[in-house]
């Protein structure tokens, strides 16, 4: 019993020893003027591509428009962790201005769902990205699968890509589901329909109808799988825990995500997530400081034998379909 209390006291403080290495390398402070380029970088990038598709009427701006559209929900990610500003103000202000009028995802709506993720990552019971609306995320889901979990799952990792194609479209659903719950509801209900309308608008006046739609499916199919690469190497393939594991923050967190290895330009792709360990350890840490982060996490884990999970882009997905695929198991007996 008193070993026991001894290695639970231990734990305990692990996480405050790393907090210490980190704050002296000074990787919590503001990046301001990172922040006033990246934002303008991308603000330049979302109004271009409108403004490309207004003069040229040419489907390939929906592409450019899907990037700049994962470029705003990646600028609203950090807004929301309070990485650009330490008030909630403005992260909120400019939050909803990003994600509702600017790319038709409601602020709150996804705030709540994010911040329960981080809160028990790849839970089964608590963390709303491994729940089992479509896919199923472990054997024990898979057993218990309804509806159209239980047709999909056992093809789960076959489909993985195509119905990623999908996730912009869910993503703008379940934001107007969202709306009458959401703390503000009132700014973010005008906000998010003021976009569907004007998105809509947009489309239906710059094209013939039939053209308006293969836009629409160009671009928010592009959306949503750009979105899904970004998020989906980062837990997918990891342990998913249950009600029995009991962890502390350091170990829940380091866990329960792999980092993706790759230069800048990943970097700048996957907007810094491809540090999801460093991230989830530290929420509110500036997006440029986190590759400064990863080799002080690493040699700490090492220290205290805390297993570090990283894989090359490639690889990171290789682990993903293959654990979706063992998860399906079940429903392919």
């Amino acid at each position: 019993m008193c070993m026991t209390v001894l290695v639970d006291a231990q734990r305990s403080t692990d996480f405050a020893a790393l907090s210490q290495r980190i704050r002296a390398a000074g990787l919590l402070e503001r990046r301001p003027g990172y922040y006033a380029v990246r934002l303008t970088l991308v603000a330049a990038l979302y109004l271009g591509g409108w403004a490309g598709l207004a003069a040229t009427h040419s489907l390939w701006f929906g592409v450019v428009l899907a990037v700049a559209y994962a470029q705003v929900a990646l600028v609203a990610h950090d807004l929301a962790h309070k990485q650009v500003f330490r008030g909630r103000r403005w992260s909120e202000a400019l939050g909803m201005l990003a994600g509702n009028a600017g790319i038709g995802m409601s602020y709150g709506w996804w705030m709540n769902k994010h911040t329960r993720h981080h809160a028990n990552p790849n839970h089964e019971d608590h963390d709303p990205d491994v729940a089992p609306d479509i896919l199923v995320w472990s054997t024990r889901q898979a057993e218990r699968a309804r509806g159209l979990a239980r047709v999909i799952g056992g093809h789960q990792a076959l489909l993985f890509f195509p119905l990623l194609l999908l996730e912009g479209f869910n993503l703008h659903v379940q934001s107007a589901r969202a709306i009458p719950s959401v703390k503000r509801r009132r700014i973010e209900g005008i906000l998010l329909y003021g976009h569907f309308a004007a998105y809509l608008a947009a489309a239906f006046l710059l094209f013939s109808p039939g053209m308006a739609i293969a836009f629409i499916a160009v671009h928010q199919g592009l959306f949503g799988l750009y979105l899904g690469l970004t998020f989906a190497p980062n837990h997918k393939g990891m342990p998913v825990l249950t009600a029995d594991d009991e962890l502390d923050f350091l170990r829940k967190q380091v866990l329960t995500s792999r980092n993706v290895r790759g230069g800048v330009w990943l970097d700048v792709a996957l907007g810094g997530l491809n540090y999801q360990i460093e991230h989830h350890l530290f929420p509110n840490m500036p997006t440029p400081h986190l590759r400064r982060a990863q080799p002080i996490v690493e040699r700490y884990c090492a220290e205290i034998g805390v297993p570090y999970h990283s894989a090359t882009f490639v690889s990171s997905y290789a682990q993903a379909l293959r654990h979706l695929h063992e998860a399906g198991a079940p429903l392919r007996r």
